[in-house]
């Protein structure tokens, strides 16, 4: 285009570009403005033809193109605002307890498949932020579909952070500065240190839950959810996990029972030693939801 305009004289492009700006001047970074800059584009000829005309002198052919011209990018912005109507009118979807409208902070994540099974749900990930407490390394080394559910939750917009430890996340650099509707802990565990029913090992999984509901009400929208699912019975109930949430100012909203089901591809990995990529066996499980406490 910059050869074929070079071959026209200045004051014929000059004339041009007074009715026709926006083929040149298009800089807006707004969503509209780029719709119109990426149509115009497509006019390239018809600009040729325009100027073309006019240095052959034929004014009357030039501003009857002009005229139509002017029609057809009329048409271009009310399609462009069509569309964008469109676009924030995009239908809400739901898995489960979870909606595409809901920004939502998914905590101790190990290979990422709960994540990417709400990615898929909604066709979109880009209201997710998912943590996780290993570096991008550690994924690929602990389970073999780890850094391809890394992958396609990026492709698919959701924002994924590594070394982000759930008792101190309120403080992360980037997560400090956001807030959440839904804030999600899958089955919290330190690992197994110990036995599972020992009293060290019970009294360091209780330290996890409190750091983790200490840190999420930080980070929690005023009417906002923190969902933690935990397994149910001897030792799990030693935990305090309710006592632990009322005392930092947390109130109980709801106990739903958890369906492993109800979340296509998502598996729970033991995470830690020699058998991490290994699932583990759920049995009763329930989904424990807190709310702020708004009573005087």
């Amino acid at each position: 285009m910059r050869l074929i305009l070079q071959a026209v004289p200045q004051e014929a492009i000059s004339h041009y570009f007074d009715d026709f700006w926006t083929f040149a001047f298009v800089t807006s970074t707004n969503k509209k403005e780029k719709s119109r800059k990426k149509k115009y584009s497509l006019d390239l000829p018809k600009v040729f033809c325009l100027v073309t005309s006019t240095v052959m002198g034929n004014e009357e052919e030039y501003q009857e193109e002009v005229k139509e011209s002017k029609e057809d990018h009329d048409d271009d912005d009310d399609n462009s605002d069509t569309e964008d109507e469109e676009e924030e009118e995009e239908a809400e979807i739901w898995k489960k307890h979870y909606s595409s409208k809901q920004r939502i902070l998914l905590v101790g994540e190990g290979d990422l498949s709960f994540s990417l099974c709400l990615a898929r749900a909604f066709g979109s990930a880009r209201n997710i932020v998912a943590t996780s407490l290993d570096t991008q390394e550690d994924i690929a080394r602990k389970y073999s579909n780890g850094i391809g559910n890394v992958r396609e939750l990026e492709e698919r917009g959701c924002l994924v952070l590594h070394k982000v430890d759930a008792k101190q996340m309120s403080q992360h650099y980037f997560l400090k500065t956001q807030r959440f509707d839904r804030i999600v802990y899958n089955l919290p565990h330190v690992g197994f240190l110990y036995r599972e029913s020992s009293y060290c090992q019970i009294q360091l999984n209780k330290r996890l839950v409190k750091g983790f509901l200490k840190n999420a009400k930080v980070l929690l929208q005023k009417e906002g959810e923190i969902h933690v699912t935990h397994k149910e019975g001897d030792p799990y109930n030693k935990w305090d996990l309710v006592r632990k949430a009322e005392k930092i100012g947390l109130v109980l909203h709801d106990v739903v029972p958890f369906c492993k089901d109800d979340y296509p591809g998502y598996c729970n990995k033991r995470a830690h030693g020699s058998s991490s990529d290994d699932q583990f066996r759920l049995g009763d499980c329930s989904t424990y939801k807190f709310r702020f406490n708004h009573s005087p």
